[in-house]
């Protein structure tokens, strides 16, 4: 059980990467680079298409990921 759990935290860091990684970038300017994107932080515009898809998908592999980590940690401690 322990083994498995463990295959499968290795396979969604993996896939976490990737999603990551494929997540379309946000900094438009060089200005944004000396504000830190604070304008698009405090901003009211919401994801769409596939960058809100991207964005779900690594919540959820975060969380799932969490998950299986502190089932582990469980595992472990017994």
């Amino acid at each position: 059980m322990y083994n498995i759990l463990l295959t499968a935290v290795i396979v969604i860091s993996i896939l976490m990467v990737i999603t990551i990684m494929m997540q379309p970038s946000k900094q438009n300017s060089a200005a944004s680079a000396f504000t830190g994107g604070a304008d698009q932080l405090f901003g009211k515009q919401k994801a769409r298409g596939f960058e809100a898809v991207m964005q779900r998908s690594t919540a959820i592999l975060g969380f799932v990921w969490m998950v299986l980590l502190f089932i582990l940690a469980f595992l472990s401690s017994n």
